[in-house]
């Protein structure tokens, strides 16, 4: 059966992207595609806490309005008919926490060589492979992880890769499969690395790349081999739309010949045409603006840098060119391209116009953190002279990982419309004593810290000595 494709045609542009369906699918399908249903859901006014929306606005005594799974107001005195009333008076309340850099479920606890499935270190280029196809639900690290409110997270494979394959976006719910977990619409990443990790593990083996340079030459060839793969695939379409109209005239008349489909070129393919979004492992500041210019090259865009530890010496730059730093709070020293590392890192990325800094966890203990490690570094800013309230940082762990996440139409923020995700805190989230109190996914109540018993554990946690989501 011949393999079906769809052109866009760019009106303006000679550059024909081409999306590759799988072979046999009807037109408009997507492979792999998520199954995610939301739980169902009642009617629930959270009334009189302290309210941060996730786009910087601070609501004092205030209330929020979930109906059918999203949000429907924000303000003082809502009508609370048909709707299940939550105190929520000296607490506070927030949008649900997105980790845009986990790798939950493909590193998952326990730790051992049968669950290590986040790395396919055989070649420096492997854009085919799909972290998703790793994902395994039963990672107890979800539920520790919904317990610190993260009701959102992008799941990548690791760093040793020099272009390491496709991440994943999840809904953090209890499931079987990981597409029911997949979060419905959201965009495939793409994971890059640059700097130690790759040349590292590659040159050890006497293999390219064992220096930057190395490193560099191989997602230029990468790209490079891309464009030509897409030339190739445009001019079949090219040739087929031809054939198509003269079969009727020319009997004679024979179809082209399909390129050989190329899964990995697809997703370069993708990255190019902005449907894939490239996520890029990179610490020293002089290599991001080295990735910056490839993406001149190859015409596409970085969603955002992570761990990114100099990002604060081109935040000016990120800014400008719209890329988010995803960032620890204070991790640094433990190689040599974290040595420049600085508290302020958040703050500073944060603060030119249009900057987009993000807290990221790249740990199964830190995503159960954020608000915490935000927290680092909201204290780090202020000291360093900037103003940063909570209204302020709030978004480096909701509405920003969103936007780098291509999702902020659907969550990052409470604002009406958008699925209900919601943390409603004890305290102020960025105090050393804050606990996520309750926790919802698209309006349904899947934490309530009162009642462990009714978030169900892991089927890994079943029969073993601890019972129940960690708490």
């Amino acid at each position: 059966m011949r393999t079906d494709v769809r052109v866009v045609l760019a009106v303006a542009s000679a550059v024909i992207p081409v999306i590759l369906l799988v072979a046999g699918a009807s037109a408009g399908a997507e492979p792999w595609e998520s199954t995610y249903r939301p739980a169902p859901s009642t009617s629930t006014l959270i009334r009189g806490g302290t309210v941060l929306d996730g786009v910087g606005g601070r609501f004092e005594q205030a209330d929020v309005l979930l109906r059918e799974g999203v949000v429907v107001a924000v303000g003082q005195g809502l009508d609370a008919a048909g709707a299940q009333v939550v105190d929520a008076a000296g607490r506070w309340v927030t949008p649900g926490l997105i980790d845009v850099h986990s790798h939950l479920g493909v590193y998952p606890s326990p730790g051992l060589v049968a669950t290590d499935d986040g790395n396919e270190m055989v070649d420096p280029v492997t854009p085919g492979v799909w972290a998703e196809h790793a994902v395994w639900p039963q990672d107890p690290g979800f539920a520790a992880a919904l317990a610190g409110g993260v009701t959102s997270l992008q799941v990548l494979p690791g760093s040793g890769n020099l272009i390491g394959g496709r991440g994943v976006t999840l809904r953090n719910v209890r499931a079987t499969t990981y597409q029911a977990m997949k979060f419905p619409g959201a965009p495939h990443g793409l994971k890059m690395a640059c700097g130690e990790n790759p040349r590292r593990f590659y040159g050890a083996q006497g293999k390219a790349p064992m220096t930057r340079m190395g490193n560099v030459a191989g997602y230029r060839q990468a790209f490079a081999n891309a464009q030509e793969y897409r030339a190739q695939r445009q001019a079949y379409v090219r040739d087929l739309d031809t054939f198509e109209r003269k079969r009727g005239q020319d009997k004679d008349a024979k179809p082209p010949t399909e390129p050989k489909r190329d899964i990995a070129m697809e997703t370069l393919v993708g990255a190019m045409a902005g449907e894939i979004l490239v996520h890029v492992h990179c610490y020293r500041a002089e290599e991001m603006a080295a990735m910056l210019d490839l993406a001149r090259e190859f015409d596409f865009h970085i969603a955002a840098f992570h761990h990114g530890v100099e990002a604060y010496k081109v935040a000016d730059q990120l800014a400008a060119e719209g890329v988010c730093g995803a960032l620890w709070a204070d991790w640094w020293g433990f190689k040599l391209e974290a040595y420049d590392g600085i508290w302020e890192n958040l703050a500073f990325v944060d603060y030119p116009a249009g900057g987009c800094a993000i807290v990221h966890s790249d740990s199964a203990e830190g995503i159960q953190r954020l608000n915490q490690e935000a927290a680092k570094g909201m204290s780090r800013g202020e000291e360093a002279g900037l103003s940063i309230p909570p209204e302020r940082a709030i978004r480096w762990i909701t509405s920003n990982p969103a936007k780098a996440l291509g999702v902020a139409e659907q969550v990052g923020s409470l604002s009406p419309g958008k699925r209900a995700d919601v943390v409603v805190w004890n305290q102020d989230p960025f105090s050393v004593y804050a606990r996520a109190d309750l926790v919802y996914i698209d309006g349904a109540l899947v934490l309530d810290r009162a009642n462990p018993d009714s978030t169900p554990a892991s089927d890994f946690m079943l029969g073993q000595p601890v019972v129940g989501p960690a708490l």
